[in-house]
């Protein structure tokens, strides 16, 4: 048995954080799901901008795009939706497997709207209905001006996988949007079954401290954080408010660990898997880690989440200089930045393949 399908059948789902058209035409997808328990798969505009930039294989849709008077954001989207309703037609099987719980795709609104309350909630809306599938995710950021689009989106019927958490103290402010969009779905009388994902995000975490601890910290706190935010978590499942949601056919948000590969090189390469090995969670990981850990994940490490000891680690971080709610806003604030980065060089390279496919045309 791989150590995937072990992942998998403690109760952890695999998604895959990477898209391409080659990764489809390939059937590198399909084997994923056959052979390594994928079950679901996570987009974002550094993904997309590689994925374009980097091939020729966009090129014929690009082209053919342009000369229906496409262009930009909506250019982009086109092709973003032309991949991911592949990837989501791969995964319905899944989907209806799990009743919903699993088998899914995502697709983030626009970076530029991460600040822009009404804006966000808006693309939300236009692109659930471009997407037009049943199993695809609209991404969401957990920034403070995000969080009341996620909640009129869960409202609106959306399903939701919110992006750039850092923290516990995010996860939980995400996860109230969350509860309270499907308690105003509730008492409108709208059916209460809107899924959606939390994604915390856990490498950035220990590149962001790598040379302001001691050694003996290194690589620890980002899964120091990912274990207290489980704990919240896990106090989310078993809380009233959702028993009573659930009562009348609402689910509870899962927790997605997010960024789990490992960007130290002196650090295993499947640290972030092994560590976060939990039942009712989501591990979406860059191909690269998804290989490795299928080829020498060690499955005898895979118990459950044990957070016992989180605290005592954040504790030694706070010692060492650490201020952790301010770090974690940081952290969001410049992914938030980042992903605008990509954003912009991903329209820069699509206008500059759309000039040039025109010149040849």
């Amino acid at each position: 048995m791989k150590a995937t399908q072990q992942l998998h059948d403690l109760g952890q789902s695999l998604w895959l954080d990477d898209i391409s058209r080659s990764l489809l035409n390939s059937g590198t997808l399909e084997r994923y799901i056959k052979d390594l328990s994928v079950t679901g798969l996570t987009s974002n505009p550094s993904i997309f901008a590689k994925a374009i930039k980097d091939s020729a294989d966009y090129d014929d849709s690009i082209s053919q795009k342009v000369k229906a008077g496409k262009s930009g954001e909506d250019l982009f989207f086109d092709l973003a939706i032309e991949d991911l309703r592949r990837a989501a037609d791969q995964f319905r099987p899944i989907y209806n497997q799990t009743k919903g719980m699993d088998g899914w795709v995502s697709l983030e609104v626009s970076p530029l709207l991460a600040h822009d309350t009404a804006g966000t909630v808006a693309a939300a809306k236009d692109l659930h209905v471009r997407a037009n599938r049943p199993n695809l995710f609209i991404k969401i950021p957990g920034t403070p001006e995000g969080l009341p689009a996620i909640e009129d989106s869960i409202f609106a019927g959306i399903p939701i996988n919110v992006t750039l958490l850092f923290s516990r103290e995010q996860y939980l402010a995400a996860a109230e949007a969350y509860l309270r969009g499907i308690e105003r779905r509730i008492a409108a009388g709208l059916p209460a079954d809107v899924r959606s994902v939390a994604s915390l995000f856990i490498s950035r975490w220990d590149v962001a401290v790598a040379n302001k601890v001691p050694e003996a910290l290194r690589g620890q706190l980002g899964i120091a954080i990912a274990k207290r935010t489980h704990k919240a978590y896990v106090g989310m499942l078993a809380s009233s408010r959702l028993q009573q949601i659930k009562q009348v056919g609402g689910q509870p948000q899962r927790l997605l660990w997010a960024s789990t590969g490992s960007k130290d090189p002196k650090a295993s390469d499947v640290l972030y898997v092994t560590s976060l090995a939990a039942p009712d969670t989501i591990n979406t990981m860059p191909e690269g880690t998804l290989k490795a850990y299928a080829d020498h994940g060690d499955r005898s490490a895979l118990v459950s989440l044990d957070n016992s000891d989180c605290e005592e680690i954040l504790n030694k971080f706070a010692q060492a200089g650490i201020d952790i709610d301010a770090l974690a806003k940081q952290l969001q604030d410049e992914g938030a930045k980042s992903f605008v980065k990509s954003w912009t060089e991903l329209l820069a390279s699509i206008e500059s393949k759309s000039a040039a496919l025109q010149s040849v045309g």
